[in-house]
């Protein structure tokens, strides 16, 4: 029995294992890679005390911080957890591909995927051109011609972020119209460098090392378009990483788990979430790592009371 189990690998998941070990608990990471998703950026320019640093580098690092405790936490890499549930004794009984752990409490730090279009190119060239977080990459693309694939607020909120750097932003929209809220939309309307592109659904990716064009249809007229760009920024949502509790916690409607945001708590007790896979709604390397800490003091608090 584990006193805690901790669930994924950025650098929520990290943070919290580094303070369990410190704390010197009985302590399992459980992580398909160490790193999260920033594993695949050419460059980190928002991790704080770092001014810049690559994808894997910013891995490397995380991993060998953690590693640096591995005589106290168990670290679990490779493995993906399938399932959570409760043992009437008392506790969670933790299934992965690999095994099953039973744990006392458990901190979620699992994370989130992108929507992705499933397009030609778009794996190729991941990390080379075609990008998902506008707020860590928009500084890459300083007086670049770039395009940004959603209309939601995601793809709005996108164009904000690359306006002070891109020299031109082509708005690229599947329906005929915008569908982000009304305010933000009218904010970048006023960009002179944007250019919305409706009826727009993109083919594929092109480039040699990078990105170089992208190809879309225009539904309106059947015809298909290329236009040359150095960047394509995927903004069509992303899919939290929760299916594995089921039931056992709250979610809000898109899958993400709601949380007390002052203590990181779930609605299950002896269950604490922190980063993307929650309902913060800010998705940031540096909040992920914060709130995955203050969920683990609540924890430990919790532990330290129960053991009493």
């Amino acid at each position: 029995m584990y006193d805690v189990i901790i669930i994924g690998g950025g650098p929520g998941g990290v943070s919290a294992g580094i303070y369990a070990a410190r704390k010197q608990l009985k302590s399992m990471i459980i992580a398909e890679m160490i790193g999260g998703q920033s594993s695949v950026s050419a460059d980190v320019q928002n991790w704080i005390g770092t001014k810049s640093i690559d994808g894997y580098g910013f891995a490397k690092m995380l991993s060998e911080h953690l590693r640096a405790y591995e005589k106290i936490i168990e670290i679990r890499e490779g493995e993906r957890v399938t399932e959570v549930s409760e043992i009437q004794s008392g506790g969670f009984l933790v299934k992965s591909t690999k095994g099953e752990y039973q744990t006392k409490a458990i901190i979620v730090c699992s994370g989130s995927r992108r929507k992705k279009l499933g397009v030609p190119g778009e794996k190729e060239f991941e990390g080379r051109g075609a990008m998902y977080c506008s707020i860590c990459d928009a500084p890459m693309f300083p007086d670049k011609n770039v395009a940004v694939v959603g209309g939601g607020n995601a793809g709005l909120e996108a164009v904000i972020d690359l306006n002070p750097y891109a020299k031109k932003i082509y708005l690229l929209v599947r329906a005929h119209e915008l569908k982000g809220d009304q305010v933000t939309q009218e904010k970048i309307k006023k960009f002179e460098k944007l250019t919305i592109i409706y009826n727009a659904v993109t083919t594929s990716i092109i480039g040699e090392k990078f990105v170089s064009a992208i190809h879309y249809k225009d539904t309106a007229s059947g015809e298909e378009k290329e236009l040359p760009v150095d960047g394509v920024f995927i903004q069509i949502g992303a899919i939290p990483n929760t299916e594995f509790l089921g039931n056992l916690v709250q979610k809000n409607p898109i899958g993400e788990i709601i949380l007390d945001h002052r203590t990181g708590a779930t609605s299950k007790e002896g269950i604490w979430a922190a980063g993307d896979a929650t309902d913060e709604a800010y998705k940031q390397n540096n909040i992920s790592a914060g709130d995955s800490i203050k969920a683990f003091l609540s924890a430990y608090a919790w532990l330290h009371k129960r053991e009493k």
